[in-house]
């Protein structure tokens, strides 16, 4: 299968350089399936989940926003921040959610409405990102009828 080259940068390190299939990020209005030799693109990316497929294999990663360009058969995400999901505290994203989940209960007079809400989308983001990178356990067998 084809690949293209993905960079994952924000201001402190590179997240992510490597050679991939796809790349699914969040969008602006909605996700965006990204595949080798697409057209020429530049977008805003909002707080949320992104898919990496390299051979087969999927890897998810978080994204603070920010832009993503694509252009000759490369993808570049500035990202305002981003996290690998071996990267994440679970129980410190639960705290963050429950934080930003009291907030906007509240609804005090100098509550940061917009804020708040970033604040819970992208604790929702990474307690996502946690649980995709768990190994899926076998349920029990289902049970044959009698």
């Amino acid at each position: 299968m084809p690949k293209m080259r993905l960079e994952i940068i924000t201001a402190e390190r590179v997240v992510y350089a490597d050679d991939v299939n796809v790349v699914v990020a969040p969008g602006i209005e909605g996700e965006l399936g990204i595949l080798p030799h697409h057209a020429p693109l530049m977008t805003i990316l909002q707080p949320g989940e992104l898919r990496i497929v390299k051979d087969g294999q999927e890897q998810f990663l978080v994204v603070g926003g920010g832009f993503m360009e694509v252009m000759a058969n490369k993808v570049i995400v500035l990202a305002d921040a981003a996290e690998r999901a071996e990267e994440i505290d679970e129980q410190r994203a639960q705290e963050a959610m429950r934080r930003a989940q009291e907030r906007l209960a509240g609804r005090e007079a100098d509550l940061d409405f917009e804020r708040a809400l970033g604040a819970l989308h992208r604790a929702q983001a990474r307690l996502r990102v946690v649980q995709r990178r768990r190994p899926r356990r076998p349920g029990p067998p289902p049970e044959s009828p009698a």
